[in-house]
């Protein structure tokens, strides 16, 4: 006799030799359906699955008070489509799931498509503020007691996908729903994907979890209320849908559960932790990236309900520092989204070479520490996120961007419409001279920036197409497209398209870095932009202005350190000013060829002319400067790349 027979027969003695019992369970009369490889109803006995079948799951499933049901390692369950299709642990029933990291247990649906089926129930006796002997939305089934240690069995390496079936109108079930589950329960290596409801929630209950993997379930990847106060360890959240709601939702009273390395991702924006009423955590280990808000206090519930590495949650805080959990922890399961590997964020501590094989979203700020090197190969492509301000670059003092592109391959930096504005660009913070002094502090993250050291070298940037940047800071200030702060002239910068921008093109502060070879097409401020004192030449620059309201083609503010300009060349399809000196500041231009604007020159806080040398001559607002040579662009093929 093979054991699913023997498990069979089992149970079907049970329910002869139980028939008469007092049992209250409102559904204690169904009948347990286990034909073949099928199974539904309710079991009162114990029943031990046979990991060499394929399960397929018909109805609702229950496991009843005084039963075990044990799913072996390898075990697959393949969930018809439907609302009335789950697994249900009642009240002083168990489950013993005993996958393993090389052969999980499988719970899933024949297209794992979300909202296929209901998931795993657990209720127990556990408290939850509701009570005791509570109704739950799913089944009518009663959960809650007194008994916070209160054991409904063990969990180890289970993957549920395809769950959240619709209930009603107003609920679904989640992947795993833990009703008032007690600290007794085991719970160890969940992966639930592909949810259309919550990936895992807690009602109640002082049950842990150590070891979750939560993939596109597209309402809350964790979700408590009713008072949980249990620990959740080693978590990887990924969203990759639009539409998701967040990666925590926490709802009602604050019994402060504790939440240990905690990482989210997401590369379409969206909230990563939602507090509702008075709710709250605390949190070792977090590590947010790609969301548009880090902490939403729902209900306006006091922020210090929620400790973030042992400080009072700050909105304003991204929390992008990586945790100890990353998704790579959770290579047991086989068919997980592979994008850790292409999505930047973080720090950059070492040496860091790109794929060029690799198409990587930038979904947050990716930042090259001192000591540090970026190195990004020809042809590579870099989706930014929508994100704003709080998606960008920026290379720290010490550390170095090497951007190989090629004419023919050239580095791609853009978002996905390339729409100015969408996110903050390229920020390169050197240690040259700024007339700020030494440490001045960026408008850009705050970063330090200046020292004496104008050969100072943050790199090389070769073949670079950048679109889509200068998402606004505050009312005062934007991201550029490439910002070069203090940068020193041992930094290598040639080949450059700016595109797109909602303000400028590039702009140095201070420093001595030069350049060769810009294109600036529509970047809605000013094209080059320079103050502090920069020193430095830029040498083949077109600029081309075809849309309205831009500022200028060049804006020169502060002390006059006399850059140069070599085969300057801007057109205008609107009018407008092509060149802007505040203060005392100016240049020398060897070359310039302005076409098709307003104003040539603009000495807006009436600084003297003698400062801006033009072929040779003293610059003069009347001058026509259409004599010199335009830059010929007819062989940079590579301003033309994009994703």
């Amino acid at each position: 006799m093979n054991n699913k027979l023997a498990a069979v027969i089992m149970v079907i003695s049970g329910f002869i030799f139980t028939g008469c019992s007092q049992d209250t369970d409102p559904i204690i009369d169904v009948p347990v359906v286990e034909v073949d490889n099928e199974l539904n109803g309710q079991i009162t006995e114990d029943v031990t699955l046979d990991p060499s079948v394929e399960y397929t799951l018909t109805g609702s499933y229950e496991v009843l008070a005084g039963a075990t049901l044990t799913i072996p390692a390898g075990t697959k369950i393949v969930a018809e489509k439907g609302t009335e299709v789950y697994i249900a642990i009642h009240q002083d029933a168990d489950i013993v799931i005993s996958g393993t990291e090389s052969n999980p247990v499988i719970m899933t649906s024949a297209s794992k498509a979300t909202g296929d089926w209901g998931g795993l129930v657990i209720l127990g006796k556990g408290i939850t503020t509701e009570g005791t002997n509570v109704t739950a939305e799913v089944g009518g089934f009663q959960y809650g007691g007194t008994d916070n240690a209160d054991s409904s069995g063990s969990i180890e390496y289970l993957v549920i996908e395809g769950a959240g079936a619709q209930i009603n109108a107003d609920s679904q079930y989640n992947g795993l729903t833990l009703y008032a589950v007690g600290s007794g329960t085991n719970i160890s290596n969940v992966a639930i994907q592909n949810g259309a409801d919550d990936g895992v929630e807690f009602f109640g209950g002082a049950v842990s979890v150590t070891g979750l993997y939560l993939e596109n379930n597209e309402d809350d990847a964790v979700d408590w209320t009713e008072g949980w106060n249990g620990t959740i360890t080693n978590v990887y959240v990924l969203h990759t849908i639009e539409g998701f709601s967040t990666a925590i939702e926490a709802d009602g009273v604050n019994n402060n559960p504790t939440i240990v390395n905690f990482t989210a991702v997401s590369t379409t924006g969206g909230t990563a932790l939602q507090f509702k009423k008075e709710s709250g955590a605390t949190f070792e280990g977090l590590s947010l990236t790609g969301y548009d808000t880090s902490i939403d206090m729902k209900d306006n519930g006091p922020l210090a309900n929620v400790y973030i590495e042992q400080k009072i949650a700050d909105p304003e805080s991204n929390y992008t520092t990586p945790s100890s959990t990353s998704q790579s922890s959770f290579d047991w399961i086989n068919n997980r989204s592979s994008v850790e590997s292409s999505i930047l964020h973080g720090a950059v501590e070492g040496r860091v070479e790109l794929d060029a094989s690799v198409t990587y979203s930038l979904n947050s700020s990716y930042i090259v520490q001192e000591g540090g090197e970026l190195v990004i190969p020809a042809g590579t492509k870099i989706i930014a996120r929508d994100g704003g301000t709080d998606v960008y670059i920026a290379v720290l003092k010490g550390g170095k961007i090497d951007i190989q592109g090629t004419e023919a391959n050239p580095v791609v930096i853009s978002s996905t419409e390339a729409n100015p504005g969408d996110w903050g660009g390229l920020t390169i913070v050197g240690n040259a001279t700024t007339t700020e002094g030494v440490d001045a502090v960026a408008e850009v993250g705050g970063f330090k920036y200046g020292g004496n050291e104008d050969a100072d070298n943050s790199g090389s940037i070769k073949n670079l197409v950048i679109a889509g940047t200068g998402a606004q800071i505050n009312s005062e200030s934007q991201y550029n497209g490439i910002s070069f702060y203090a940068v020193g002239s041992g930094t290598v910068v040639e080949n450059i398209a700016v595109i797109n921008g909602a303000d400028d093109g590039v702009e140095f502060f201070g420093g001595s870095v030069s350049a060769t070879n810009l294109y600036l097409e529509n970047n809605e401020d000013d094209a080059v932009d320079w103050t502090e004192g920069w020193n430095g030449t830029v040498t083949n620059v077109y600029v081309n202005h075809s849309i309205d309201t831009f500022s200028t083609a060049v804006e020169a503010d502060g002390a006059n350190n006399n850059p140069q300009l070599v085969n300057f060349t801007a057109v205008s399809t609107t009018g407008g000013t092509a060149l802007q000196f505040k203060k005392e500041s100016g240049a020398t231009f060897s070359n310039l060829y302005l076409e098709g604007y307003t104003d040539n020159i603009d000495m807006r806080d009436g600084g003297a002319l003698s400062n801006i040398q033009i072929d040779g001559a003293d610059a003069t607002t009347d001058g026509n400067y259409t004599t010199g040579s335009k830059v010929d662009i007819s062989a940079w093929i590579w301003i033309e790349a994009s994703l």
